[in-house]
């Protein structure tokens, strides 16, 4: 592999939009999606059946899915939810998801804190606690991640339809506990509908227009 990597949105474009806007994406394909700054040197070669992708933004890598339900939002310097604080978007989606989330009947908890992880795991984005992300029974449910320009912040996150534990295989030193830190609640653990939190997650946020993009592996 080499580190030419497609990115997953053209961020010059987002930087451009002047109003709100909610993205729910929808994927072709099973995807690995890195952090802004790994390498693909992460990935075991069994990865290279799989499509790859990059995000701006902090944390490790992901394994996407169809059924995941991936919600991101950009909000806009000159809109009233904007915030200095580096950590408002994430705890601004987090809020969003955490209301989403007890209308569905769920007691979630929002992580206000500081990162903490593992660094031997902190390969994989799902294995620790960042600001904003929603956690049940301390099993991690949401993941969050943040990118911040002049212009405004996009927040990235992710409700898996099904545990991430699948991700260890295919990275090329994994640690022996990295499995079991993947293996957090999703939707099929908890019953959830992924339809009904999209439009959920729609109210919380609003004011934002709505995109629904489809993508290629």
């Amino acid at each position: 592999m080499n580190d030419e990597i497609e990115e997953l949105y053209d961020y010059e474009v987002l930087r451009t939009l002047a109003e709100p806007m909610m993205f729910v994406v929808r994927l072709a394909a099973p995807t690995i999606v890195l952090g802004g700054s790994q390498s693909s040197a992460v990935l075991a070669p069994s990865a290279s059946t799989i499509g790859l992708r990059r995000r701006r933004g902090g944390g490790g890598a992901v394994l996407l899915r169809p059924d995941d339900v991936w919600v991101d939002w950009w909000i806009p310097r000159d809109d009233p939810r904007w915030a200095f604080d580096v950590h408002a978007g994430s705890q601004l989606a987090g809020q969003w998801w955490e209301s989403a989330l007890q209308e569905a009947g769920l007691d979630p908890q929002r992580h206000e804190g500081r990162v903490i992880d593992d660094p031997t795991l902190r390969v994989a984005c799902f294995s620790g606690r960042g600001p904003g992300e929603i956690f049940v029974e301390d099993r991690k449910l949401v993941g969050v991640t943040q990118w911040r320009v002049r212009e405004g912040f996009f927040v990235s996150t992710v409700l898996h339809a099904s545990d991430s534990s699948d991700l260890a295989s295919l990275i090329a030193d994994p640690a022996p506990t990295l499995a079991d830190a993947l293996a957090h609640h999703s939707l099929h653990s908890l019953g959830l509908d992924g339809d009904q939190l999209v439009d959920a997650l729609r109210l919380m946020s609003a004011p934002a227009t709505y995109r629904q993009l489809y993508l290629l592996p």
